[in-house]
Formats: structure tokens, sequence, C-alpha cells
């Protein structure tokens, strides 16, 4: 959480911006399996670690959307996308009569996808990244809307 509040204060792209976003990655993603093995898993944990992506993706869209270039039809493509996990997490309660949360191998592959994204863009025109990243979270929101109505989680 500290990492992702520190690049509210690094210019973008620079190299202090994408240590500390590699940093707040690597801690998000070894939290758990270090909490895992070491049998620490709390409650409390779990929504720090929530909270903690949640000031990630914020502060990355503070610092990102200003200085990117974004195509209406990608705007379009996140919407749809958006529009799927809702209608997932509507059909969650239906049938389920819970949240419904699916860790799905193409979940994390997107979340991976999708945090690898700020770090292509110096190589890689957005446009072209976005489409790997939105085809990847197209799939996996179809994926877990069918595992969601099928009761496979």
């Amino acid at each position: 959480m500290a990492a992702g509040i520190v690049l509210l204060f690094c210019p973008v792209f620079s190299p202090a911006f994408y240590a500390f976003y590699v940093a707040a990655g690597l801690s998000d993603m070894l939290d758990g399996f270090v909490a895992r093995k070491t049998d620490t898993v709390s409650e409390l944990g779990a929504r720090l670690d929530t909270i903690a992506d949640f000031v990630l993706v914020v502060v990355c869209l503070i610092k990102l959307l200003p200085v990117l270039y974004i195509p209406a039809w990608l705007y379009i493509w996140i919407g749809i996308i958006a529009f799927i996990k809702v209608v997932n997490i509507i059909s969650g309660f239906a049938v389920q009569k819970r949240f419904a949360a699916v860790h799905s191998l193409m979940n994390k592959a997107t979340g991976a996808l999708l945090f690898l994204l700020p770090l292509t863009i110096p190589a890689v025109p957005l446009q072209y990244a976005a489409i790997v990243v939105c085809a990847a979270a197209t799939f996996a929101a179809i994926q877990e809307g069918h595992f969601i109505r099928t009761g496979r989680e």
C-alpha cells in the first residue's frame, strides 16, 4: 500500500515510478503466498490486501490517464468487459445467493497482463498491448460467468 501511495509523487515512466510500481506488484503477489506458508492468513490481511489493490489501481489511473491517448473503441471494449463482470456478480447472487468470486487461471493471467501493461507502454503502443489484455479479460469474464452459473468455482 505504501509503494502505491509513493507512486503519486513519482514522475510517470521514470525509474522511480517503475521501481515503486514493481515493488507494489511484487509485494501484492507475495503477501498472500507468505501468509499461507506461515499460517498467518487473517480477515484483516485479506481486507488490507484488497485496499492495497484498490490504492494501486486508483493511483495508476491518476498518474497514467492524463498522459495516455486512449481511443474510443478501447473505452467501449472496457465497458463491455465491465458489463459482463456486473452480469456475473448479479447472476452469482441469483444462482448461489452470495458473492461468487472466481479465481480461475484465466482471471489470474488477465491480472498479470494488466499489471504488465504499464511496463510495456514505452515499447509497445497502448492500442496494441491493450488488445491482448482486453481479449484475455473478455475471455476470462465470459469463462467466469460460465463457472458461476454452473457452480464451478
